[in-house]
């Protein structure tokens, strides 16, 4: 007897890659605040039947991506101010406690990597390219807190940039000038350094300050 696929497995896998491409398009600002995605769009978009993006919809709005109203609709987060602030000080307290595991392992070769990433963030920043320049920017802060060692904390961490992909896509719409980022700079001298003062303050304020200027 010939061994088949079960529809079962096939729909997971649809429903899996539907979820991971949906995901990294809201984390990285593809889609704006306040998006309205339809089950039949996504269906038709992605080459799959309802199931699976339904399942897929529904483990984003688990996880803060997506918010689904009383009505059944179905949209990217539109933050309020207080929502902002929020998840602005969450990023603080997360991320610079993510780095500082992530020092005593910051070895040349990270630094380095850093970067890499640093300048194709600037780049991006320079020609105004709102997804890459978020792409790379989430990169940078990934990179160093892998170092870390604490997957369960870096999970949060990533489920608050889901929540802000939209947002930051928004912030940067807004801004009237295109200037590299500075506190990359500041976070990689604190590394090489060894200083770990420096590299907590760097970080709080790199992931807060623009969040905290589109909530002002």
């Amino acid at each position: 007897m010939l061994l088949q696929t079960r529809p079962s497995d096939t729909t997971i896998a649809a429903h899996d890659r539907l979820y991971r491409s949906l995901r990294q398009q809201i984390m990285h600002g593809e889609l704006a605040p306040g998006q309205a995605l339809t089950l039949r769009g996504l269906a038709k978009s992605y080459g799959v039947s309802m199931t699976p993006a339904r399942e897929a919809m529904r483990r984003l709005a688990a996880e803060g991506a997506l918010t689904l109203s009383s009505s059944g609709r179905v949209t990217t987060p539109d933050l309020t101010n207080e929502r902002i602030e929020e998840l602005a000080s969450l990023r603080a307290l997360i991320e610079t406690e993510l780095a500082t595991r992530a020092l005593p392992r910051a070895h040349i070769a990270l630094i380095e990597r850093l970067q890499a990433i640093n300048m194709a963030n600037a780049e991006a920043a320079v020609k105004r390219d709102a997804v890459a320049y978020i792409r790379t920017n989430l990169e940078f802060h990934r990179t160093l807190y892998l170092r870390a060692q604490a997957p369960a904390m870096l999970a949060v961490a990533e489920t608050v940039w889901l929540q802000l992909g939209p947002t930051m896509r928004a912030l940067y719409s807004r801004l009237t000038r295109a200037e590299p980022p500075q506190h990359h700079r500041m976070i990689i001298a604190a590394l090489k350094a060894g200083d770990e003062p420096a590299l907590r303050l760097a970080v709080r304020t790199d992931v807060t300050q623009g969040l905290r200027h589109i909530a002002g």
